[in-house]
């Protein structure tokens, strides 16, 4: 099985990462079957956050007589220390353990440093040194917070969004990464959905032997799939490349990536993905998106209140009201 050491942490990891934020979609009683398999089979990193409702408390039920033989990583959205210091205190008695091994900033939309008045850093220092979290990680979908947040030296490990899909900016972020001696842990390896062959996602991301990515799993068939590939891993060939530019050409430009930073929306529009239909449609099987459900769901975007408010918080700078009513339009055609 390929390992992958995260900077100077020290700590090594299984190629194969378990994101478990979809595991708050499942049962409790499914969700420990998929990730007592997953470390039965060899995987030992495991990343969730405070966000995801339930997600950790599942991974606690999961591991709590095995805490000292996998790697845990979660996160806080707090804005100041008072709330760092709840979410931690939280997600230690959700996880059931005493420590964390990556506590991580959740996507911020700066980069917290000491003296910035927020305290976050100085309360993430002093975690550290009660034994609470051994390593300050940041999580970022903005280049610009990414790119200084290595720069800074604060940090020791970067979660980022990364796939074969990724552009030059996101490279450089990488190679950043790797010269500076930090972790970087791929998030969004199979870019929201949007790429459906994993062993071509699995064979690229074994080319930086510094990235550890995760993959959001949800159903057994899934998790079977990637741990077919640690005995029998994907090799890049020349096909494989092709196949690559050709998916990059296809969703070349402004496409949404699924990210959801810009819900909750206040008419109710499930804007992470509408605002991506059209991929979805053509890209994965489209019955699943021609029901009465997803009708429902798509003719929401009707009630479009253009305030702005998700075209602010898109961290991709996407104009999105523009892009529901494109593919609301496209999406009436399959009707």
């Amino acid at each position: 099985m390929q390992k992958v050491t995260l900077g100077k942490t020290g700590l090594v990891v299984s190629k194969n990462g378990f994101g478990a934020l979809p595991v708050q979609r499942v049962s409790k009683k499914e969700a420990v079957y998929l990730l007592q398999k997953a470390f039965y089979n060899g995987v030992n990193y495991f990343d969730t956050a405070r966000w995801y409702t339930d997600s950790e408390e599942k991974l606690g039920a999961s591991f709590a007589y095995t805490r000292d033989k996998i790697i845990i990583s979660t996160k806080t959205g707090a804005q100041d220390a008072e709330g760092f210091w709840k979410d931690l205190d939280t997600s230690l008695q959700m996880l059931q353990t005493d420590y964390i091994d990556i506590y991580q900033f959740h996507n911020p939309a700066f980069c917290p440093k000491p003296g910035d008045g927020t305290g976050l850093y100085e309360a993430a220092l002093e975690a550290k040194a009660q034994g609470k979290i051994r390593h300050i990680g940041i999580t970022n979908h903005r280049l610009a917070v990414a790119k200084e947040a290595v720069e800074s030296g604060l940090y020791e490990t970067m979660q980022f969004p990364f796939s074969y899909l990724a552009g030059e900016p996101d490279l450089e972020i990488v190679r950043m990464c790797k010269e500076a001696d930090m972790g970087f842990i791929a998030m969004k390896a199979l870019s929201g959905g949007l790429i459906t062959n994993s062993a071509l996602a699995y064979a690229y991301m074994a080319q930086f032997d510094h990235v550890a990515p995760i993959w959001g799993i949800q159903k057994e068939k899934e998790l079977d799939e990637f741990l077919s590939y640690q005995e029998n891993p994907p090799v890049l060939t020349a096909q494989m490349e092709e196949e690559i530019q050709k998916e990059k050409a296809e969703l070349a430009g402004d496409f949404c990536r699924g990210c959801g930073y810009c819900m909750p929306c206040p008419a109710g529009i499930e804007i992470n993905n509408c605002a991506r239909m059209s991929l979805l449609l053509r890209r994965a099987p489209k019955e699943g998106y021609l029901g009465e459900e997803w009708q429902e769901k798509m003719k929401k975007i009707e009630n479009c209140l253009h305030c702005g408010k998700c075209k602010g918080k898109c961290p991709y700078g996407l104009d999105t009201p523009s892009l529901l009513k494109k593919n609301y339009e496209d999406y009436k055609t399959f009707l």
